[in-house]
């Protein structure tokens, strides 16, 4: 299925520079959301790392099968070991970094991946940057944080609400290239042809509610646009992090009001 996808990045209104990266393909229906963190601006060259990682484990694979990081789960398709793989092996890279690197000591990164093959969805993430389904007027995370109060709320000994408000909620139990080990959550689902995706860091979902970001995505035909209106919003609530979002509308192809948009944003370099 076609794909029409946006992507935006912002430092937010708090943060000294801006630690999250991202990266989306729609040719190859791949998109990735990583949100570092470490001092000394490790953060950013974590989450870098662990984009540029995964970028290039599936440019590889037009020239040969790439290698199997990890086991295999026999109850996945290929894409989603594909997606476990590429995360597994920027776990491993940006540990060892961090242990060669006195600079770069306890940096790590979430990631929240996806791949679209066909009408499937592949999801690969660990840590709080998340994944979205939007569908027929309703919003549905798909991924579960890797945090401490997501866990409390999970065991239903918090609301959500309570949660978002905790001193704790930016402490995460799992993230990349914290250990040399990463245990990293997939998941897949079957797509229709008016699905829309979502992936960010937490300083999307942080300042802007569930209903709100897919309100936002509804009422936009052109997910660049979207984009730029979400990260408005999160900087109107007060920007308190990094931003980083991704819109991909599957079945989509480009419109009038696309076109006149790209043609616009050409002119005005």
């Amino acid at each position: 299925m076609k794909i029409l996808a946006a992507a935006r990045t912002d430092i937010g209104l708090v943060r000294s520079n801006n630690e999250d990266n991202y990266y989306m393909d729609e040719a190859t229906g791949l998109f990735v959301v990583a949100d570092g963190m470490g001092g000394h601006a490790s953060g950013e060259v974590a989450s870098k790392m662990a984009v540029d990682i995964i970028r290039d484990y599936f440019k590889g694979m037009s020239n040969k099968s790439p290698a199997q990081i990890g086991a295999y789960r026999k109850d996945c398709s290929d894409m989603t070991n594909h997606l476990g793989s590429a995360i597994r092996l920027a776990n491993l890279a940006i540990y060892e970094a961090s242990q060669n690197n006195p600079q770069w000591q306890g940096m790590g990164t979430t990631v929240a991946a996806a791949g679209v093959d066909g009408n499937r969805l592949s999801i690969a993430h660990m840590g709080d940057s998340r994944v979205y389904l939007i569908r027929a007027g309703n919003i549905e995370q798909l991924t579960d944080d890797h945090s401490i109060v997501y866990e409390q709320v999970k065991r239903e000994l918090i609301t959500k609400e309570e949660a978002a408000k905790s001193e704790m909620r930016n402490i995460l139990t799992r993230a990349v290239g914290i250990s040399a080990e990463a245990e990293v959550d997939l998941d897949e689902l079957t797509l229709g042809p008016n699905d829309i995706l979502l992936l960010c860091s937490d300083g999307l979902n942080g300042m802007v509610d569930d209903d709100t970001m897919r309100s936002v995505v509804e009422a936009n035909d052109d997910p660049a646009a979207a984009c730029e209106q979400l990260v408005s919003l999160a900087n109107a609530n007060g920007g308190k992090d990094n931003i980083t979002v991704v819109v991909a509308c599957i079945g989509k192809k480009k419109g009038l009001f696309s076109f006149i948009s790209n043609i616009f944003k050409w002119f005005g370099r």
